[in-house]
């Protein structure tokens, strides 16, 4: 399997292609805002994206390479500052807010029988007619790495769309966790 480390920073991952801007003593430096990325199509079977994307000019772009260097039923795993937590907006480089729905507009909907708002949903995509496709394994929110409060993620997890919406301004997650599944055809 070969597995990329994007925007690795210090976190060096054995078994991984490290990438970054800096020389962190990782395997490959490269700006991420530079497209492509060095890396032929269908290169990765993971990637893992720890507190990267936010930092990057263009969502699109970067999800789009990220689907284009990804080999299909690739597994892309991506952890996000909340927007409303202060570890996504105390940080001055921050630029694109992530929330529990960032990917569904990327998300791969075929032959399922839809609810009336995944129709409506699915009706008024942006996907910036992008070829970039995913089934959404897993999405959830990471309300604090504080042991004391870990608890809190089964409880905001049962419904994470609702919490965002109604519950998030009151009690902000830290971050948002996402599992992705490469969709090629």
């Amino acid at each position: 399997m070969k597995k990329l480390n994007l925007g690795c920073g210090y976190d060096l991952k054995e078994g991984y292609i490290n990438v970054d801007l800096i020389d962190y003593g990782g395997n490959v430096i490269h700006d991420l805002n530079s497209f492509p990325y060095p890396f032929e199509e269908n290169t990765f079977d993971e990637i893992f994206c720890s507190h990267v994307l936010e930092h990057l000019e263009n969502f699109h772009h970067s999800i789009s390479e990220l689907y284009r260097i990804s080999k299909p039923n690739g597994i892309i795993k991506v952890f996000a500052p909340f927007f409303l937590n202060t570890k996504y907006f105390g940080d001055p480089d921050h630029k694109i807010p992530f929330g529990i729905r960032t990917f569904d507009n990327y998300e791969y909907i075929e032959n399922k029988k839809l609810k009336f708002y995944e129709k409506w949903k699915l009706k008024h995509r942006t996907n910036y007619e992008g070829k970039a496709q995913f089934e959404i394994i897993e999405k959830k929110f990471n309300v604090s790495n504080f042991p004391a409060l870990k608890w809190l993620n089964v409880l905001i997890n049962l419904e994470p769309v609702m919490y965002e919406r109604f519950c998030s301004g009151i009690f902000s997650p830290e971050e948002v966790i996402f599992v992705l599944r490469v969709i090629k055809k």
